[in-house]
Parts: structure tokens; C-alpha cells; sequence
């Protein structure tokens, strides 16, 4: 069945319903807290070194703005950005965490002598109050970002969160950017086509299975390929390398409108005749403290993280000529099961025929690759 529609965007949440329940599918978002509630799946996000390891340097470099500051953790898991506040000199943090991982939160800082400064809540953010939070705080962490950074939607949380924060106060992270750029991966390609191909048999145990064939192509390639890849495999353009274009979110203005729809175009001249297969996304966010601005990257050249990197492939591929202008765009649209939908269009600048595709970034196709980066190492 079709997903439910995602709540018209300026339409207010039912009265007594806090925005994520009015925003979320039932059944996803039970999922969602069950997941995040296991510590098995917490170690895989405490085990991405880049990951952990830059929100440290993030905070610990920029203690000025935590020392004797209260603090906001935002979605706090087991509470590691909690305990680097406090490392960092905060005189209070409350850790709000809705999953049943508050339980274990608290009985870390305790195990390292943290709990008098850690209030934990268990609680959605949405449904916090002047009672659970009783002062304004000073700084807000969170470690919001799911796939191609938008993915679960837990940035509408975060964004959520500065009601309970002093005017001028602090985000961390600051702002979040998406990249995109067209790639080329024939392996890749045959790979999906070739999975499809299995609905072409036309006497599996004495069934003619062909009728499916177009529906499974379709769910083949509905699905965001979730790796790493090596950057080369990005088209080439006469003038510039990397992203062909970028899309910014600011946490200390953004609002939820802001997010339901984004659109991402870009164009630009080809310096190589190839075939394109997609476009390709990663994301990276700013911690813009007042000693240090660091940055957490997901790009295709850097160490590879839990995050990966995500390619999005057309059905049908796209040739372009050399020194011929490569006409794109990609446009997310955000779904009640915490996720998005993302059309995405590629053609040649003045040919008729453009080649596109819907895929559900709900329903990626995870693919553990065994490259990596030649600099894949935790950051100093």
C-alpha cells in the first residue's frame, strides 16, 4: 500500500498530539524507537570513529562555549554527546532520548560519575515542557542526521528543539549542506539490472514469471544505493571537480517548511563523453564554535562513515558528448514513514529525451563495498 500523505505543510498538528506523532506513520515510528533502543545498534553509530571522534574535537575545541553553560542533548542514545558536554566544562545537560536507551543512559553517566550534572528524560523533545526542561539552555547537540543527511527526519527535531533555547544561542551542529553530482558506474548498474533479470524466466518450476518483470525492474531501481564509491566515478566537467551543486540548511533559521520539499538543479558542460547512471549524494555539517569551526564530511574522498554515501540510479542510462551541456536535478519530498521520496531527472541540454526516476530513500539498498578512501583513517 501507498504511504499516507505527509501533513500539507502550515497545517497544525491535531490538538493534544505533540508534531512528531501528527507527522510520523504509527507503525515507523514504533520501529524506529525499537531500533534505537538496542545497544547493538548504538555501537555501530559509537564505533564510526569519524563520526564520534569529530563530535568530540567539535566540542572539546570549542569549550569556551560550553563551560558553565546548560546544555540540550537532542535524541541523547546512550549519551556520549552529554558526557562530552560535561567534559567540556557544561554546568548542567539534559539529555532527552524517547527510546528505551534512556534507561542505559542513565546508568552510564552514572558508572562515570556524571549523573549529578545529566538530568535524562524520557521523552520525545515534542513532548517536553517548562517542567522537564525548567530553564532555558544555552547550547543545543545533537547528532540528527540520518542518510543523505535528511533521512528519518529527526532534523524537524532538532529544529523542534529552540523553543527551549536562549535568544543567540548555540547549535551544534550549525548548519548541514547536500552534494550532488552525476556519476558513472556500469558494475553497479548491470548489478541491479541483473537481479531484475530473474523475472524474465518463463518456465520457473512451470510458471511463466514474466508478467512481473517490469513491476521488479521498477523496485530494483527505486532503491538508493547506500556505499562508498570512488570519487572518479563522478562525471567530469570542463570547469570544476566534485559536487555539481549544493543545498544548505541553516539549524538556526531553518524551519520545518523548510524541509518538506527540497529541490537540488544543476547543469554544467561535460569534459568526457560517458554514460551517466545517477546522481550521487553525500552531505557534510559545520560545528561553527567560537574557537573552532570543524566539520563532519561524508563526501566519496574522505574516511568513509556509518553515513556512507548515496546514489540515486536512472532505469535508463543517459549518454552525453563531450563539450555537450548535462542538464539535472534532484527533488526530495518528505513521507509520514520518516523518510522521502526523490525524483530525480538527467538529460542533455536541447535533447528531447530525459531519463528519470522515483526511488523511496525509506527502502535503500545497503551495499558493503571493500573500498575504501586511500585516507580512511580517524581524524586527528
Amino acid at each position: 500500500a501507498r504511504p499516507s500523505k505527509a501533513r500539507p505543510r502550515g497545517e497544525a498538528s491535531p490538538a493534544g498530539v505533540d508534531q512528531f506523532t501528527a507527522r510520523t506513520d504509527s507503525s515507523s515510528a514504533g520501529q524506529y524507537f525499537y531500533y534505537y533502543g538496542l545497544l547493538m545498534h548504538q555501537q555501530g553509530m559509537l564505533a564510526d570513529t569519524v563520526r564520534t571522534g569529530t563530535y568530540q574535537r567539535a566540542m572539546l575545541e570549542n569549550h569556551v562555549d560550553f563551560t558553565g553553560k546548560v546544555v540540550l542533548d537532542v535524541g541523547a542514545g546512550t549519551g556520549i554527546l552529554s558526557a562530552f558536554a560535561v567534559m567540556a566544562g557544561a554546568r548542567h545537560v539534559y539529555a532527552v532520548e524517547a527510546s528505551g536507551m534512556a534507561t542505559h543512559c542513565e546508568r552510564l553517566m552514572r558508572a562515570n560519575g556524571m549523573a549529578s550534572k545529566v538530568t535524562v528524560i524520557n521523552k520525545k523533545v515534542e513532548e517536553c515542557s517548562s517542567a522537564d526542561l525548567p530553564e532555558a539552555v544555552d547550547v543545543i547537540v545533537s547528532e540528527p542526521m540520518g542518510v543523505l543527511l535528511v533521512s528519518e527526519r529527526m532534523l524537524e527535531s532538532y529544529i523542534y528543539a529552540r523553543k527551549f533555547l536562549k535568544p543567540g544561542g548555540l547549535m551544534m551542529p550549525t548548519t548541514g549542506t547536500m552534494y550532488v553530482a552525476p556519476f558513472t558506474d556500469y558494475a553497479l548498474f548491470a548489478e541491479q539490472a541483473g537481479k531484475a533479470s530473474f523475472w524474465h524466466q518463463d518456465h520457473f518450476f512451470g510458471l511463466d514469471l514474466s508478467a512481473l518483470a517490469e513491476q521488479a525492474r521498477d523496485g530494483y531501481f527505486s532503491q538508493p544505493v547506500v556505499d562508498a564509491f570512488p570519487a572518479d566515478m563522478l562525471v567530469k566537467r570542463v570547469k570544476g571537480r566534485g559536487a555539481w551543486a549544493t543545498h544548505r540548511i541553516d539549524f538556526r533559521t531553518a524551519t520545518c517548511e523548510d524541509l518538506a520539499e527540497i529541490h537540488i538543479p544543476f547543469e554544467s558542460t561535460v569534459s568526457a563523453p560517458t554514460h551517466v547512471h545517477g546522481v550521487a549524494c553525500w552531505f557534510d555539517v559545520l560545528f561553527d564554535g567560537a574557537q573552532n569551526k570543524v566539520v563532519l564530511t561524508t563526501a566519496p574522498d574522505a574516511p568513509t562513515t556509518h553515513w556512507y554515501q548515496v546514489r540515486c540510479l536512472l532505469k535508463k542510462p543517459t549518454f552525453v558528448g563531450a563539450g555537450q551541456v548535462l542538464v539535472g536535478s534532484v527533488h526530495l519530498r518528505v513521507h509520514s514513514r520518516q523518510s522521502y521520496f526523490i525524483d530525480v531527472e538527467l538529460f542533455e541540454k536541447g535533447a528531447a529525451e530525459k531519463s528519470t526516476n522515483r526511488l523511496d530513500l525509506k527502502d535503500p539498498l545497503f551495499r558493503p563495498s571493500s573500498w575504501v578512501p586511500a585516507t580512511d583513517q580517524c581524524p586527528s
